[in-house]
Formats: C-alpha cells, sequence, structure tokens
C-alpha cells in the first residue's frame, strides 16, 4: 500500500503561514484520494481538507478560507498551505488517503507539528 511522509511544520507567530507537504510512494498516486488530517493533544484526530485525483476540494469549517489544499502528481505530492495561523491551529498534521473503492489506510506516519504561538 502507498505510505506517505508529511513535512514542513514549525513553529510560527499568529497570523502567520506555512505550508505542509505529504510525499506519497508505493502506488498509482494519481488516483488517491487524499486528505490532511490534525491531532491537538487531548484532542480527536480530525479531517481538515481533502482532495481527490482529479482536483475536487473540501475542508472543514475552522480552516475555510485559510487553508488550501492542492497536489501535483508528477510529484507524488499533496501540500496544504496554511495562511491566517491561529493558535488553535495547533496540532500534529498528518496525511493518508485511498484509492477508489477502498477504505482509508490504517498506517499513520509520524506527522508534521505545527505550532502557531506569539
Amino acid at each position: 500500500q502507498v505510505q506517505f511522509v508529511e513535512s514542513g511544520g514549525g513553529l510560527v507567530q499568529p497570523g502567520g503561514s506555512l505550508r505542509l507537504s505529504c510525499a506519497a510512494s508505493g502506488s498509482i498516486f494519481s488516483l488517491y484520494h487524499m486528505g490532511w488530517y490534525r491531532q491537538a493533544p487531548g484532542k480527536q484526530r480530525e479531517l481538515v481538507a481533502t482532495i481527490t485525483g482529479g482536483g475536487s476540494t473540501n475542508y472543514a469549517d475552522s480552516v475555510k478560507g485559510r487553508f488550501t489544499i492542492s497536489r501535483d502528481n508528477a510529484k507524488n505530492t499533496v501540500y496544504l498551505q496554511m495562511n491566517s495561523l491561529k493558535p488553535e491551529d495547533t496540532a500534529v498534521y498528518y496525511c493518508n488517503g485511498r484509492s477508489v473503492g477502498t477504505p482509508l489506510g490504517t498506517s499513520w506516519g509520524q506527522g508534521t507539528q505545527v505550532t502557531v504561538s506569539s
């Protein structure tokens, strides 16, 4: 099954920006419906944004208008551009995905830490 490696997290001030990357390998990435998830301390993991192989996107209400998910199939990579960051965006961010007709993968990687603080 395809594997994903997240990167790009860091410490930023409120109002700042970060771009996260998720590199995929091991399968036909262009066919995968991808998603970014995040988990804050003491909270459940939540879905942040999704993008289909054809580029159709959806966002959680909490990030709509601030975050943009995109993909570059030639690079086997999905991105999450995060603007106007807020302290409540602080979390470990993960990516995951599935091919059409299959369930979401159950193996989660290390994720990448995003900390928004002054």
